[in-house]
């Protein structure tokens, strides 16, 4: 973790020199002395943080080099926002040029004194801190660290082809097949109801894949009516168990406050099924703990099963189990096949020989373990020569017998292996709770949030992100992979060995605060941590004051609703965390439904990133907001009550990304918007007609943006027929979603059908979702413009009668059709083929060329889909799903007998069922 904020304190150093300022004299010598005294920390910290893990006095070390390099990330922001707040000070005052010649002599005197002051006091900090770097460079000197070699840290570009989805496992069907017997037994279903099975073996050895085999397979699911996964983990927390066992069974709970209500509940809701829960990863060995739910869970059906995972054969014991399934390692055979599947993907076979006998001597390091294997693999995947693999097993890391009996070495080599960079990005998710779903691009916008990613002038931050990740991947720190229908990761999650790993490596930095730590005094004591900067509160009685002791802290995000609708009642909980936690750079308070948020939030100089999505009751954002000069990601997301936006908006220069989906109430756009020439994300720009006294925005300031490529436009129906114009997109948009009504409005169809004959969207569009138009026709969309389209979404249309012609489109892959619910016939116009052009049927023509995957759903009206050409229809269908279209006759001989179809899922489709039961999956 040293190396990681090093480096950012390297950056901000090297941006300061590029500055040149002038108005404070000494600076850039103390700037150069910094930068030379940290460059030469930085060459011994890859030998520094390896002996950490068994020299404590190194450790030590490391804290001090951490708090003295958050101090000065600190100050170097400071340094960098009061340039910033500089230029938008000039830019007032030029704004200003034809008032009096002394009032403007008397504001340049008053800011011209208020700069040299504010830099003055950054510049007595910077020669404070040079002070402490002095000392930990002599310091560092008794330690005989090993330099490390002058290489550049490069990230191998690695294709999204390239990702192995290890699905298969090695040398566990004589297991799966006994915990599925189990599972289905019927000779324990008279007896303790409901019969509970665990799982006991070692971190990394396999349960939890266990457990998700016989979860998912066919007979289980047949078997049970309900299926309930929870993971547990430590601590075995029963408020949050109960409410996720009530979630997953779809009762909702945020009513229910107490465990008493919550377990009633659960009972209520489970007696008259059969059901299976499974406890992923439980480790606590105290009965009171599991006994309010061993009761509540005795009222489900007769053969109701109860499955946990764990590490203790004391805990299995303790939970009464009946039947226990002790986990052994695989054997090194299997453990070879595992590493070998990815170390050796993609290689020459002549290479795999070369390497394979130092590959069987790292595999007999792993111990038969599948994680500690998997992970190898992945590591030496990027490493071509023996010598770098000779290296790997030499290591000095294979003496840590102490950790995890070994999982934690594979895991440890392959993070000492990273460029600091992407070591910085994987410790900071240790603060999230083990079993968390990451959503991808949120963590990227944590991450750019951080510094991790590179500066503000870095205008490739997003990409850089997505390449850390897909590093972490392919490396086996994430795990279970949740694809949009491109193959794109959306979400997924770290094993909880690879959590314990994060948590390892940045001890004292990034935590998760709950219940029981504010019992035990553990708060107090971390807030004495000068590094403690990284928090998730997730406990629902957390004592607000103790949060504002963390006067270091860098993140701050609550995750829990009830400890939301504590902190609510306290009207001072808000100005109090502003005035408090003045180094925020994250701050996620979501759903915390205030109507006003406090002025006092222009304080946080530092903040990076800022959601208050799901704050429904949220009407008006302070002015003192656009003080927020640093502010990269705005989420508004879920906001529905949201009137207006800050008139100064324009003044957030490094915004990328403002993401108000759902903010239904947003009235007009402010002027402003075209000076945010960062801007990346614009979830819902709102067409007004009018302007709003001069306050609102119109809609061709959008070409403005350069860098815009993910856009929402809504409000079209405010328009007047008069004022529909032809209008284009930016040409730099990507993704683009369009939303013509509001659910609560009367549509008018002909001013849909002419708002659409009016847009001309951009050319190289690849995504496109279009939502509640209420034309009757499509004629107007203009398909054959829209070449590079490979995506794209109809939804809500509910007075079209005909599809359109999307056939024509030669780079779609993935089409989605919801609810146009009067469409009752699909022929040949959806192809792009009408019946007297003889040229549209010559054999050059292919209708959808490159379609992969249709979906279609909820077409209430519709009765017939039939083609009137024989061939040259959908030649890559690979899926098509069709749901709830209940009077749908039949399906096209086309697709059926020609078309490559891998998947064919219908469902509620009561007239397809009795046509097409053989061969079809049916649900």
């Amino acid at each position: 973790m040293a190396d990681a904020i090093v480096s950012v304190v390297l950056e901000q150093l090297a941006s300061v020199v590029r500055q040149e300022v002038k108005l404070v004299w000494g600076v850039g010598n103390e700037v150069k002395k910094l930068t030379s005294n940290f460059q030469t920390i930085q060459a011994v910290l890859l030998d520094a943080e390896q002996r950490q893990v068994t020299e404590p006095v190194v450790s030590v070390w490391l804290e001090k080099l951490k708090d003295v390099s958050y101090d000065m990330d600190d100050v170097l922001d400071k340094w960098n926002t009061a340039i910033l707040q500089r230029l938008q000070i000039e830019r007032a005052e030029n704004a200003h040029t034809l008032k009096s010649k002394v009032c403007s002599s008397f504001l340049f005197s008053y800011s011209y004194l208020r700069r040299v002051v504010s830099h003055c006091d950054i510049a007595f900090k910077i020669k404070a801190i040079n002070e402490s770097v002095d000392a930990i460079t002599k310091e560092r000197d008794m330690y005989n660290f090993k330099i490390a070699t002058n290489s550049i840290e490069q990230l191998q570009r690695v294709e999204s082809t390239s990702f192995i989805d290890v699905s298969e496992v090695f040398g566990r069907d004589e297991e799966k097949n006994v915990l599925v017997g189990k599972l289905l037994c019927e000779s324990c279903e008279e007896r303790n109801n409901p019969h509970i099975i665990s799982i006991v073996g070692m971190g990394g050895i396999g349960k939890t894949t266990l457990a998700q085999l016989a979860y998912n397979s066919n007979e289980v699911i047949q078997h049970f009516e309900k299926r309930i996964w929870v993971c547990v983990s430590d601590p075995f927390d029963v408020l949050r168990i109960a409410r996720a066992i009530l979630e997953n069974i779809e009762v909702h709970a945020s009513s229910l406050s107490t465990l008493e209500s919550l377990l009633q509940k659960i009972s209520e809701s489970l007696r008259t099924k059969k059901f299976l829960i499974v406890l992923d990863d439980v480790w606590t060995e105290d009965y009171t703990h599991w006994e309010p739910f061993h009761h509540c869970l005795k009222n489900g059906l007769n053969g109701s099963k109860i499955l946990v995972t764990t590490r203790k054969q004391t805990t299995a014991d303790m939970m009464r189990s009946i039947d226990t399934i002790p986990i052994e390692k695989i054997s090194e055979e299997q453990c070879w096949s595992l590493f070998r599947r990815l170390a050796f993907f993609g290689r020459h076979p002549d290479e795999c020989e070369t390497l394979e006998d130092i590959g069987r001597k790292i595999v007999s390091k792993c111990k038969g373990l599948p994680l500690a294997a998997k992970t190898m693999g992945s590591l030496l995947r990027f490493k071509s020569t023996r010598k770098e693999w000779k290296n790997i097993l030499c290591s000095e890391m294979w003496k840590l017998e102490e950790f995890e009996k070994g999982v934690f070495t594979p895991l440890l080599l392959s993070y000492y292996d990273l460029p600091s960079k992407v070591k910085r990005c994987f410790t900071y998710c240790a603060m999230f709770p083990k079993d968390f779903h990451f959503e991808k691009d949120g963590l990227i916008k944590l991450w750019m949030a951080q510094g991790y990613l590179g500066l503000e002038h870095n205008e490739d931050m997003e990409t850089s992100g997505e390449k850390y990740f897909n590093r972490l991947a392919m490396l086996s720190f994430f795990q279970e992979f949740e694809k949009d229908d491109d193959g794109r990761i959306m979400r997924c999650k770290m094993h909880d060995i690879v959590h314990d790993v994060a948590q390892f490596l940045s001890k004292n930095e990034c935590c998760m605060i709950e219940d029981k730590d504010l019992r035990e005094g553990k708060m107090n004591t971390l807030c004495e941590k000068a590094s403690q900067l990284m928090l998730v509160i997730t406990g629902r009685d957390t004592i607000f004051t103790s949060i504002c002791n963390f006067k270091k802290l860098r993140s701050l995000l609550f995750q829990s609703p009830d400890l939301l609708n504590y902190l609510r009642r306290d009207v001072k909980v808000l100005p109090k965390l502003f005035d408090e936690l003045g180094c925020l750079k994250a701050l996620g308070i979501r759903n915390f439904c205030t109507q006003h948020i406090p002025k006092g939030i222009g304080k946080l100089i530092h903040l990076r990133y800022l959601d208050l999505s799901g704050n429904y009751e949220l009407i008006k954002l302070p002015e003192t907001l656009c003080e927020l000069h640093n502010l990269q990601t705005l989420n508004l997301d879920g906001c529905d009550n949201l009137k207006e936006l800050p008139q100064g908006i324009g003044k957030l220069i490094n915004l990328r990304h403002l993401m108000n989906k759902g903010s239904r109430s947003l009235r007009y756009m402010p002027k402003g918007i075209e000076r945010l020439i960062n801007l990346r994300t614009l979830s819902e720009f709102r067409v007004c007609s009018g302007d709003y006294g001069g306050k609102a925005c119109s809609l061709e300031c959008l070409n403005n943006l350069p860098h815009l490529e993910s856009l929402g436009i809504a409000g079209w129906e405010s328009l007047r027929m008069d004022q529909i114009v032809e209008f284009k997109i930016n040409k730099n948009i990507r993704v683009l979603r369009l939303v013509f009504n509001r659910a609560d409005q009367r549509a008018d169809p002909m001013k849909d059908e002419a708002i659409l004959k009016a847009f001309q969207p951009p050319p190289d569009l690849q995504r496109l979702t279009i939502q509640r138009y209420e034309g009757h026709t499509m004629s107007g969309l203009r398909v054959t413009s829209l070449n590079k389209l490979k995506w794209i979404k109809l939804q809500l249309f509910h007075n079209c009668l005909l599809l359109p012609p999307l056939g024509k489109l030669p780079s779609l892959e993935t089409l989605s059709i919801e609810k146009m619910t009067s469409v009752r016939a699909v022929g040949n116009e959806f192809l792009g083929v009408e019946s007297d052009d003889d040229t549209s049927l010559s054999s050059s023509f292919i209708s959808f060329p490159r379609l992969k995957t249709l979906k279609i759903s909820d077409m209430w009206a519709w009765e017939v889909w039939d083609f009137g050409i024989d061939d040259r229809v959908m030649p890559s269908l690979r899926s098509l799903e069709i749901r709830n279209c209940y009077e749908l006759k039949g399906l096209p001989k086309q697709l059926l007998q020609m078309a490559p179809l891998q998947n064919l899922f219908i469902e509620h489709c009561p007239i397809l069922k009795q046509l097409y039961t053989k061969g079809t999956e049916e649900k």
